[in-house]
């Protein structure tokens, strides 16, 4: 820590380093920070233009590793995302050929347009850390971490991801557009930048990157904290308390939202969580990992709505 109480490690400084060139967008930043520690995926969903993909670029040009981009379409094959065997007539044998896929960050633009066998494909990577191919099984690079953007305005030509995908996804964030205020700073930004002005980036090494990890892991939650923790998630599933709810959230649940909670209390230099981590984590943590009954959703409740509910009536002890 320095002396005015700002954590002091590598991870502090790539955030500012983001943050400087991503007006408003420090919710974001955090968010996509706590992906990396925990080794979790990203959901990022947010109407065209909200800089979702330039936020996941300056974070792959901060750190030390590699780094891949794939737009998804509706014609997008398996083998596209994952690579496919290739015959080489010099050694008369099949060799295979890594997909983008293959990267320490991966960024999976507009994931709600690739078909369910894509989906399907990258569901293997993101779960077990290993694509298969030809009846063969290929370990992907530690770190791995896919952040996948989605348009919640355009529907044609899309296919909605399954549950199964949605709870892979130790967060799902949902960027606003900027305020006036916001939006003044980002035109002289981008101002700046076409202008030429010189922008210094400094990497993040890899192992440096490993060493946060496990000083994350090494955060102390509290048994009071998982209770409430637990509390959170199990109670979505008493059907007497909350009717709107059809399909509650899984034990992933609990374990997203106490490894959220440790990198959060974390990156704020503290080596403990407390409940405000938890809720300040909670819908995005959760929310996507429910599913609403049709007569909830004609009231117009969402997910986050369900979990704001929730944390009105579920207190720490």
């Amino acid at each position: 820590m320095t002396a005015d109480g700002v954590p002091s490690h590598g991870l502090a400084s790539l955030a500012a380093q983001i943050e400087a060139r991503l007006i408003g967008r420090t919710t974001l930043v955090e968010r996509l920070l706590i992906g990396l520690l925990t080794g979790g995926h990203l959901l990022v969903e947010g109407v065209p233009g909200l800089a979702k993909t330039r936020a996941v670029r300056l974070l792959a040009a901060g750190i030390d590793t590699s780094f891949a981009r794939i737009q998804c379409t509706p014609d997008l094959m398996p083998s596209d995302l994952t690579g496919t065997p290739v015959f080489r007539p010099d050694s008369g044998a099949f060799e295979f050929v890594e997909g983008p896929v293959f990267h320490h960050l991966v960024l999976v633009d507009e994931i709600n347009r690739a078909p369910p066998k894509v989906q399907s494909a990258l569901l293997e990577a993101m779960a077990e850390g290993q694509v298969t191919s030809g009846g063969v099984t290929y370990p992907l690079p530690d770190p791995f971490m896919v952040v996948a953007t989605q348009n919640p305005i355009e529907h044609e030509g899309t296919f909605p991801l399954p549950e199964a995908q949605l709870d892979r996804f130790l967060m799902h964030v949902v960027v606003e557009p900027p305020d006036a205020k916001t939006e003044r700073q980002i035109l002289d930004l981008v101002e700046q930048e076409t202008g030429g002005a010189a922008v210094s980036v400094e990497e993040l090494a890899l192992e440096d990157l490993n060493e946060a990890r496990r000083a994350v892991a090494n955060v102390h939650a509290s048994p009071a904290l998982k209770d409430f923790i637990v509390r959170l998630v199990t109670t979505t599933r008493d059907r007497e308390a909350f009717g709107e709810i059809e399909h509650a959230v899984s034990p992933r649940g609990s374990l997203a939202l106490l490894a959220g909670a440790k990198a959060k209390a974390w990156l704020e230099g503290r080596d403990y969580a407390t409940p405000e981590d938890v809720a300040v984590l909670a819908a995005d943590a959760l929310a996507h990992r429910m599913v609403l009954t049709w007569a909830a959703e004609a009231e117009g409740h969402t997910g986050r709505s369900v979990v704001a509910k929730l944390l009105e009536r579920i207190q720490p002890l």
